[in-house]
């Protein structure tokens, strides 16, 4: 198993969700984040002062897929929150050694 981690344009939660949804993927896990990087942020001017406002609103989101699909998820994640613009977002994958349902105590990829 691999959880995949992407962080994301606000505007592309619901195309990047859509399109998880329609290759079988329903689980997932959205977080409003916030952060820097290449986009470095703006300048904003209130009351006559300077603000510099370098962490930016993202839309964080995991799934945790099969190690067999994880290079389709990936792209498909890319494809669909791409805007060819700065600040497009990454994404990154780790390993996932186990996986365990709370309720019923069912462990391994079968709780994906």
């Amino acid at each position: 198993m691999t959880k995949i981690e992407a962080y994301l344009q606000p505007n592309k939660l619901n195309v990047v969700k859509s399109a998880l949804g329609k290759f079988g993927i329903h689980g997932m896990t959205a977080l409003e984040v916030i952060g820097c990087g290449l986009q470095k942020g703006y300048t904003e001017v209130d009351n006559d002062e300077q603000y510099d406002i370098n962490l930016l609103p993202k839309i964080k989101i995991e799934v945790i897929v099969g190690d067999d699909i994880v290079d389709e998820v990936v792209k498909l994640i890319a494809d669909n929150a791409r805007t060819n613009k700065i600040g497009d977002g990454k994404i990154f994958t780790y390993p996932v050694s186990s996986a365990m349902r709370i309720r019923t105590g069912e462990t391994g990829e079968s709780v994906i």
